[in-house]
């Protein structure tokens, strides 16, 4: 069904011959800005704070999967993150430092810093301690204990906010960025041994102070400074004098990045730039270096409010809620993926729930979840024809969710008459119930206490069980019925992982349920023993999808590197198609995708038809077919259709892909065999954003 931004406007459309397509373009997906981005050089995870309040963790080593999700808070608010070895700490202007359990997915706990809302944080070299800037003016010291932090000292507090900080990388100096200033502090005494005077913006009023939004120090007593000028200034923070002024831009600097050898530093700007400078020789043969600046990027639309330059790449965000991979094309010695330039625009977990016997859909927004029935056409239509709607899609129900925290998972049950929902500690059931077109909802009052909270949520296909997957790897299994909700059983894996777990998936026949945790760890077990039945060889890269075969029994698992496997449950071992895969490949054009797959289903009727879908497209997997070698076409749908029949045989092969849909947020089938795809416009969601700043343009 081909639905329009406006519910009323409504058509059907068949493709590729064979599904009834519900088209829905109403679901109001609307990401939060970027505030922070902190990079983790030893584990290769790069942790971004969100404007409401949310923390995403993403992993270089796998393909930039987007592995854990910390939901938001309505009063949180993010400005700064920094890693300290495995552990993330974040402060905001609640004034609190924030210590986040990576494990169970929420704040671990939460320290007042007694300084007024709190700008920045960084992390000494050694890993040791914290410096805090605050409201007050004050640079706060806490030390870095095994299992928390603890208040060591301030430094000398001086009359205005402390915006930005950056440790020498000895560890006994810090540098600070005020109004109008940049302070040098020695660490041992706590004292400030230089005060650098930053000049405003030529033609500013008087009264306009000067903000110096970020500050890096280096190894050799360099500091580098960006302002609300527009300037990039090079300091020598031994004679308190300044080297070098850049301007990079009439507006504002706001943040700045150094590469781990210092030799390269990247500015973000309120033009949505992102300016590189490199320490070169300014002169061929001469050895004397400076600052240069060598290229702009222009990747935002709006404010670029955080950066971090990794070893082959420049990872930005702002405004525009994207987080953009711009790779470093000097350190790339051939043209690959992890050359090509990269935008995550979307989240790598699923935002819609699908009820496929009553035909609901479930959208789970940060507050809130709705619910809506999909619309009725006509039955009749040729392949690719639109067919007028008989009756309009209708939201049913605006459920918001109890307290400030945002809901972290959702579902709705098959027949759509159970509705659920938890966030980081408590989750809620309710019971739904439809008389002539009226709905009525219920919450069930009486919990078993094992259901206090879950990472991921799911229903048994005849809506008869509910999945609920808590602490340390382990999955609550509770009944529903009449009588209420029972506690059944808790599995937990033999290897005792204490990784959230993001995936679950349960078989049609209610025995198996497969699990997916951040470890890369598969585990399947049996609902008939109540017993862990085996794991899934662990593959080094994220599992973004899986599902299991309705008739087959087999797990059929997607991950970040965009590889395939299919796995036996019954046999415990690979299928025989799986090791075909791994022997011949996947073609290229498949494997340089650069968002991960986000759903996996099954056409039912074809059982060869296993139907995938990430951001840009969806493609029906034919296990009959032969796989495409290198050489073949890979998008060959048009191509096939302009062959007559009896060629077409010699050119297919098993990936039918369609990018008729986009972006995507959701592809499912229906009991009655139809397929529903969700989309979101980005121009829609650019619509949305605020303005960005007035740029001039040629010729204006």
């Amino acid at each position: 069904m081909v639905f329009s931004d406006k519910p009323k406007k409504g058509t059907i459309r068949r493709i590729m011959g064979e599904f009834k397509v519900h088209r829905v373009r109403f679901f109001d997906y609307m990401p939060s800005g970027i505030r922070a981005i902190a990079f983790n050089r030893q584990t290769e995870r790069i942790a971004v704070g969100r404007v409401d309040g949310s923390v995403e963790i993403f992993t270089l080593l796998y393909n930039l999967f987007q592995e854990k999700v910390i939901p938001g808070k309505e009063q949180r608010s993010i400005e700064a993150l920094c890693w300290v070895g495995e552990r993330l700490f974040s402060v905001g202007l609640s004034g609190e430092i924030i210590e986040f359990d990576l494990h169970n997915l929420r704040p671990r706990y939460t320290i007042d810093a007694y300084g007024g809302p709190i700008w920045t944080i960084t992390a000494n070299p050694q890993g040791t301690h914290l410096a805090v800037g605050c409201e007050d003016g004050t640079v706060k010291l806490f030390e870095v204990l095994e299992d928390k932090i603890q208040f060591e000292r301030n430094l000398d507090r001086k009359k205005g906010r402390i915006l930005s900080l950056s440790w020498h990388p000895s560890g006994t100096k810090i540098v600070a960025g005020m109004m109008d200033m940049i302070r040098v502090f020695d660490v041992k005494t706590g004292h400030a041994i230089h005060r650098l005077l930053v000049d405003k913006a030529a033609g500013a009023p008087r009264d306009q102070e000067c903000v110096v939004w970020s500050v890096v120090y280096l190894a050799n007593d360099t500091v580098i400074s960006g302002d609300s000028s527009g300037k990039v200034k090079v300091w020598d923070a031994l004679t308190g004098t300044l080297i070098k002024n850049h301007d990079v831009t009439k507006w504002d600097v706001l943040a700045l990045s150094l590469s781990q050898d210092e030799t390269s530093l990247v500015a973000g700007t309120s033009e949505g730039t992102v300016v590189q400078f490199q320490f070169l020789s300014s002169v061929l043969g001469k050895e004397d270096k400076e600052w240069v600046r060598t290229r702009t990027f222009k990747n935002h639309t709006h404010d670029v409010r955080a950066l971090a330059e990794v070893d082959t790449a420049i990872i930005s965000g702002g405004l525009d809620t994207q987080l953009v991979v711009r790779p470093l094309l000097e350190k790339h010695d051939i043209k690959s993926q992890a050359s090509a330039l990269r935008k995550v625009q979307f989240p790598h977990r699923r935002l819609v729930s699908c009820a496929k016997k009553a035909q609901l859909l479930l959208f789970q927004y940060p507050s809130h979840l709705e619910v809506w029935r999909l619309g009725e056409g006509e039955e009749e239509g040729t392949p690719g024809e639109k067919v007028p709607v008989r009756r309009i899609p209708e939201k049913l129900l605006q459920l918001k969710a109890k307290g400030d925290e945002h809901i972290c998972c959702s579902a709705v049950s098959p027949c759509g008459e159970w509705l659920v929902y938890s966030t980081t500690s408590s989750l809620r059931l309710y019971k739904l119930q439809y008389e002539n077109n009226n709905i009525s909802i219920t919450k069930v009052s009486k919990l078993p206490k094992v259901l206090r909270w879950a990472h991921q949520l799911c229903f048994s296909a005849d809506s008869s069980r509910l999945f609920a997957a808590s602490g340390r790897s382990s999955v609550h299994m509770v009944s529903l019925g009449p009588e209420g909700c029972k506690h059944k059983h808790t599995f937990k894996p033999k290897n005792g992982s204490t990784q959230p777990i993001h995936l679950l998936t349960v078989s049609e026949n209610g025995l198996w349920l497969a699990t997916a945790n951040s470890d890369c760890e598969v585990h399947i077990y049996s609902l008939s023993t109540l017993k862990s039945h085996c794991t899934v060889p662990v593959y080094r890269s994220g599992v973004t999808a899986m599902a299991i075969h309705p008739t087959k029994n087999n797990l059929f698992i997607a991950h970040a590197d965009q590889q395939v496997f299919e796995f036996s449950i019954e046999l415990e071992q690979y299928t025989d198609w799986s090791r075909k895969v791994q022997r011949e490949g996947l073609h290229f054009k498949w494997l340089e995708r650069d968002t991960p797959i986000m759903n996996v289903t099954f056409n039912p009727r074809n059982p060869d038809h296993i139907i995938l879908h990430d951001m840009y497209m969806f493609c029906v997997l034919d296990q009959s077919l032969p796989l495409p070698d290198k050489k073949s076409q890979f998008f060959n749908q048009l191509t096939l259709k302009s062959l007559p029949e009896q060629e077409r045989k010699t050119h297919c092969h098993a990936f039918k892909v369609c990018k008729l849909f986009q972006p995507l947020m959701c592809v499912d089938v229906l009991e009655d065999h139809s397929l529903v795809v969700v989309e979101r416009s980005l121009l829609d969601i650019v619509a949305k954003l605020p303005a960005p700043v007035k740029q001039k343009k040629f010729a204006t």
